[in-house]
């Protein structure tokens, strides 16, 4: 039987700054390969010529999503037999018809992973980020949106955890202190 290194999923809702906490923590530790999961479908997918574009992710049917959401998740845990592996997700995709989980069985089966870490911060700083990234092109969210898809991830990352095993954790990315997140993170990703 294949012996496998850790695999965390860290995830955290648009503008909480998951990305950077989570890339300043692997500069320190050296220990983690990232693997953004919705990369990973994307290349599934333009390979098997369904889509050119990412945005083209979306138009695709629900069962064909989901072949290639388990593909990627089989593809990221066998990344898993060389280094330990941050998989960059989301614990919940908001659509317009409602919450998509991130982490279906299907995939938390095939990735069998031993942390689950949320990236948050107070709604008011996430929208107050959201509003100063013009980078990225946002859906507006009001503050209530912004609390309850914060609320919404606590709910699922507890029925994930109830599902594979995995402990849970939040790490806070409050303004301005981007360094004590970046210390919590890697505390979590130093324990065994």
């Amino acid at each position: 039987m294949q012996e496998y290194r850790d695999i965390v999923v860290i995830a955290g809702i648009p503008g909480v700054g998951k990305t950077t906490v989570v890339e300043e923590a692997v500069k320190k530790l050296k220990t983690y390969k990232i693997v953004n999961f919705g990369d990973v479908m994307f290349e599934i997918a333009k390979s098997e010529g369904l889509v050119k574009h990412r945005d083209d992710m979306r138009k695709l049917s629900p069962e064909t999503q989901k072949k290639i959401q388990r593909h990627a998740a089989k593809k990221i845990a066998g990344m898993a037999a060389d280094s330990n592996i941050i998989v960059d997700t989301h614990i919940s995709i908001k659509t317009p018809k409602g919450y998509l989980p991130g982490l279906p069985l299907w995939v938390l089966e095939e990735l069998e992973p031993t942390k689950i870490v949320i990236i948050d911060a107070t709604a008011e700083e996430i929208f107050l980020r959201r509003k100063r990234d013009n980078t990225r092109r946002r859906d507006d969210e009001s503050l209530e949106s912004i609390k309850f898809h914060q609320r919404y991830n606590i709910y699922l990352a507890a029925s994930y955890s109830m599902v594979s095993g995995a402990t849970v954790s939040i790490v806070y990315n409050k303004e301005g202190k981007i360094l004590e997140a970046v210390k919590e993170l890697t505390s979590i990703l130093e324990q065994d």
